[in-house]
Parts: structure tokens; sequence; C-alpha cells
């Protein structure tokens, strides 16, 4: 794989800016920094969660290995000459979702409506406003009442 698609690929997800880092390249969500490029082209430092970076090691250990930052697993170093073009793609957009704001990251999910809102979020009755409607946690669909039932 080469550093152009991966760069292509970075560019095309929400928001995202591509700005200098110390010696490295960087893409960033809203400023938060999801990749990293070093200036041998070689490699890419992609920061997964780490419920994602075990499994990432396990299945693509022929191009993927623990990055390490003063002693400290934050993410995954990708050999782009062994790497398999769909799944950098794929960790790539891992590393965008766990910087992305929520907001962000649920108006690019195809499959949540518009309408839904965001996973979890609070759906209350009368007033969307924290401070002014019911707290309780509604399932999907279910609308609160007003008055006595």
């Amino acid at each position: 794989m080469r550093f152009a698609t991966v760069r292509k690929y970075a560019l095309s997800l929400p928001e995202v800016t591509e700005q200098p880092h110390h010696e490295c390249g960087s893409f960033r969500v809203r400023g938060r920094i999801f990749v990293t490029a070093p200036p041998d082209g070689g490699h890419i430092h992609v920061f997964i969660p780490e419920q994602h970076r075990d499994p990432a090691l396990a299945v693509y250990s022929a191009f993927v290995e623990k990055l390490l930052w003063g002693g400290k697993a934050v993410g995954v170093r990708v050999t782009l000459a062994n790497a398999e073009a769909r799944a950098v793609k794929r960790l790539v957009r891992l590393a965008w979702q766990a910087k992305a704001p929520r907001a962000l990251r649920a108006a690019d999910e195809p499959s949540a409506p518009a309408f839904m809102g965001a996973p979890g979020r609070w759906r209350t009755g009368a007033s969307s406003h924290p401070t002014r409607a019911s707290k309780r946690r509604l399932p999907a669909g279910e609308v609160q009442r007003r008055g006595k039932s």
C-alpha cells in the first residue's frame, strides 16, 4: 500500500486536516491527532483504542506492531509495504472514530437516522434541554407522556 492512498482516505473522512507534527505529518479531526506519518513514508502510526489494538495485532501481525510512547502502548505502527489496503483503512477509521466528537461520529453513521440523534442520547418529552426535561432514559422510539396516564 502507498502512503498516497492512506492520505486520500484519511482526508476523505469528515473534518480531517493534515498538519505537521514535529518531524512527522499528522491527520487530525478538530485538532485531535489520530494518525501520524513519519518522514520515511514506509510507516504510519495509528492511534486506535485499546479494545481494538490487541485484535488488530493478532489479525494483522504481518504488517502491524504495537506502538509504544514512553513505555505505554498508544496505538499501532503499520508497515505500508506489507499492508492490506482494506485493513489499513479500517484501522484509520477506528482511530478517527476514537478522536472525533460524538456528534460528528453520529452524523457520519449512515445507519442512524438523523432524527434519532446519536446513539445513547437522552430522549425526553417537551424539552430537549437537559436541565428542563426529565432525565429518564427512554428506549428508542418511546415518547415521554405529560401528566398522569
